[in-house]
């Protein structure tokens, strides 16, 4: 054997194994993150968790619901290494020693605003006024079930007692468990409603109207934190950063959120 032969044979060895040491490096790295998060997010997380998983390696597996009922379910014991719900909701799981020590991260917020079907005349929201005669002239209007905690529903029925006309819109209104409410104005089931922009504008046959009037204006915001026990910190953390930088602040503009 050549001197040529031996010394090619033995560079390709030492790449092979590098080769190898680096694919078990990565491999070593790669980690599956679990996250819980507001139903309001999926869709501007849909189209950021690929994103995400492309650059990092990482797999991300989301669970969604409403936040009420997510918090409900962590303070029952439920983990996850990454946790986005509204302000409230995390504060009190923090007092709760569910999440883990460190300040919490603002991620994206969204207007609770007004949705007709697509085509429709925008009706006249301009005002509280013009708001309050547009909620009585409406034939059907669908928001979600308050006592199933979507913060929107929840909200808008105390703006419906605010302005004094909860018995009035009792009979024409459609309560729906959670999103929904855009996706049923879109089928026609009711005139308009009331949702999270985020919740709005990514329904075909939707159209939203824009946000609730002057002083009864609201938005949700939400909030990131690592939960507490999580065994992959850094990478839940490096989900936070992705999250909050300029990439996903696009996404979420596009998907009806103000990036925070």
């Amino acid at each position: 054997m050549t001197r040529t032969s031996i010394t090619a044979r033995a560079a390709t060895a030492v790449t092979g194994g590098l080769l190898f040491f680096l694919m078990a490096a990565s491999a070593a790295q790669t980690a599956e993150i679990k996250v819980l998060t507001s139903v309001a997010l999926t869709s501007a997380l849909g189209e950021l968790a690929p994103q995400y998983e492309h650059a990092s390696g990482n797999k991300l597996t989301i669970g969604y619901s409403l936040i009420a009922d997510l918090k409900k379910r962590i303070l029952a014991g439920e983990t996850a290494d990454v946790i986005v719900l509204s302000p409230p909701a995390m504060e009190e799981l923090q007092k709760q020693g569910k999440l883990a020590p460190g300040a919490l991260v603002n991620v994206a917020s969204t207007a609770v605003a007004v949705v007709v079907r697509a085509g429709a005349a925008k009706p006249n929201i301009g005002s509280v006024d013009a708001f309050k005669r547009t909620l009585l002239a409406a034939k059907s209007i669908a928001y979600a079930d308050p006592a199933k905690g979507g913060a929107s529903g929840v909200y808008f029925a105390k703006v419906l007692d605010r302005l004094g006309l909860a018995a009035q819109m009792q009979p024409k209104t459609v309560l729906v468990p959670g999103p929904q409410a855009a996706e049923v104005v879109a089928k026609g089931e009711a005139e308009m409603g009331v949702a999270a922009a985020s919740e709005i504008v990514p329904v075909a046959g939707a159209q939203l109207v824009g946000p609730l009037p002057g002083e009864l204006a609201s938005a949700t915001y939400f909030a990131a934190g690592l939960g507490a026990g999580t065994k992959i910190p850094e990478e839940a953390k490096s989900l936070i950063r992705f999250l909050t930088g300029p990439a996903a602040a696009a996404v979420f503009k596009a998907k009806g959120f103000e990036p925070e």
